[in-house]
C-alpha cells in the first residue's frame, strides 16, 4: 500500500502524483480528455496507474493538497502550441498573419499538418481535390473526418468522386512519415488557392444573421424568404445553427467536448427553459453525456425551476455560440444537413 509507512508521500514521484491526480477526479466522475496530452505522456499516465496498487486516505488527500496549491497559485496558463495560441489571439490578428504562422508551424513539425486540413472550409478542400491528384485526394479524404468528408464530396463532380472513393481502397498502407509529408504538400497547396476579397456570399451573410436573431424574427424572415425565392430560402435555412439543430449536426461524442466549454449555468438554463421544438436537444445531449454527469445536470435543473423564455433563448445562444466557436477552432466538426448520423455507440457510463 503507497503511504502505509506515513512518509511516502513525501517521496512520490510527479508520475505517482498525476496517477493519484487523475484516477481520484476519474472516481468523482470528472470527464477528463486525456487526448490532447503527448502520446509518450498517455502512455507514461497509463503504466503508472496500472502499478499503482491501493494509496491511503492521509497520502491521497496530502497529494491533492498539493496538486490544488499549485493551481492556486498560477497566475496566468498560456498555450503550449501555436494553433492554441491563434484560438487565443483570434480576432486580433489579420487572416494573412494567421494563415502564415499556421503555414510555418506545420513546415516546421511544431503541429500536425492535418489538423490544419481539416479545419479548411469545405469549398476549399473541393478546390484541392480538382487541382491534386486522384490519390492524393483519395489520401486526403482518408485522414479527413468523416462528416467534414462527406460535405466535401457533395461539393465535386460525381464521377471526380468515384474515382477518388476506388483509389481510397489503394491507399491505405502509407506510412506515418509519408503521410506527414503529403500533409505538408497540401498544406502549401491551399496557401496558394485564391482567397475571396470578403468572406461569405448573401446565403452565408443572411445565414449569419438569422442565426444570432431572435426565434421568432428567424422563422418570419425564412417564411417570407420562401414565398419569395424557395430556393434562396432553403440554402439560407441549410446555413442556419441553432439550439434545436444540435441533435441533427453534432456527434453525440462531441457532446461532453462542448460542455466543458459552456461558462457558469448557461447549460442549465438553457436544458431547463426549452420547450416544444427545443425539448429533443435536452434529451440528447444529457444522453450523451456520463450517467454521473447527466444526473447533476438533472437536478441542477430541478433546482433552477423555470426560467423565463427570454433567459431560456440567451441561454441557448450562448450555448450556440460555444459549438461554433469550438468549430471555428477546429475543435468540432458539424455534420452536414442531410447526413446519417451514427448513433450505435451508447455514451460511456
Amino acid at each position: 500500500m503507497i503511504g502505509s509507512d506515513g512518509f511516502a508521500s513525501k517521496v512520490l514521484t510527479s508520475r505517482q502524483k498525476a496517477a493519484i491526480v487523475v484516477g481520484y477526479l476519474l472516481a468523482e466522475g470528472s470527464d477528463l480528455d486525456l487526448s490532447r496530452l503527448p502520446q509518450t505522456a498517455q502512455a507514461a499516465l497509463a503504466q503508472e496507474i496500472a502499478i499503482m496498487g491501493i494509496v491511503d486516505r492521509e497520502t491521497r488527500d496530502c497529494v491533492i493538497m498539493e496538486f490544488c496549491d499549485q493551481l492556486e497559485s498560477v497566475g496566468l496558463s498560456f498555450p503550449d502550441s501555436i494553433d492554441g495560441a491563434l484560438a487565443l489571439l483570434e480576432g486580433h490578428l489579420s487572416d494573412a498573419t494567421t494563415s502564415r504562422l499556421r503555414r510555418m508551424a506545420a513546415l516546421s513539425g511544431i503541429s500536425d499538418p492535418w489538423e490544419r486540413i481539416a479545419s479548411l472550409p469545405a469549398e476549399s478542400l473541393a478546390e484541392l481535390v480538382r487541382v491534386e491528384a486522384v490519390e492524393i485526394a483519395a489520401v486526403m479524404f482518408s485522414n479527413l473526418p468523416v462528416p467534414r468528408a462527406a460535405e466535401v464530396f457533395k461539393l465535386i463532380d460525381p464521377e471526380l468522386a468515384r474515382q477518388i472513393a476506388y483509389a481510397m481502397s489503394l491507399t491505405g498502407g502509407i506510412d506515418a512519415a509519408a503521410l506527414r509529408r503529403i500533409g505538408l504538400a497540401l498544406v502549401q497547396a491551399a496557401d496558394t488557392l485564391p482567397q475571396p476579397a470578403s468572406r461569405g456570399g448573401p446565403v452565408e451573410k443572411v445565414g449569419a444573421i438569422l442565426n444570432v436573431s431572435q426565434s421568432a424574427t428567424r422563422d418570419s424572415v425564412l417564411a417570407g424568404l420562401a414565398d419569395d425565392d424557395a430556393d434562396f430560402a432553403e440554402s439560407v435555412r441549410r446555413t442556419i445553427f441553432t439550439w434545436a439543430n444540435i441533435p441533427a449536426r453534432i456527434d453525440p461524442r462531441d457532446v461532453p467536448r462542448f460542455v466543458r466549454e459552456v461558462e457558469g449555468t448557461a447549460l442549465t438554463r438553457a436544458l431547463a427553459g426549452a420547450r416544444g421544438d427545443d425539448l429533443p436537444t435536452v434529451d440528447f445531449i444529457l444522453g450523451a453525456l456520463s450517467t454521473r454527469m447527466a444526473d447533476t445536470l438533472r437536478e441542477e435543473i430541478e433546482t433552477l425551476g423555470k426560467v423565463p423564455a427570454s433567459d431560456a433563448e440567451a441561454a441557448m445562444s450562448e450555448v450556440v455560440a460555444t459549438i461554433r466557436r469550438l468549430e471555428g477552432e477546429g475543435e468540432i466538426i458539424l455534420i452536414p444537413v442531410g447526413a446519417d448520423q451514427d448513433t450505435d455507440e451508447e455514451p460511456a457510463p
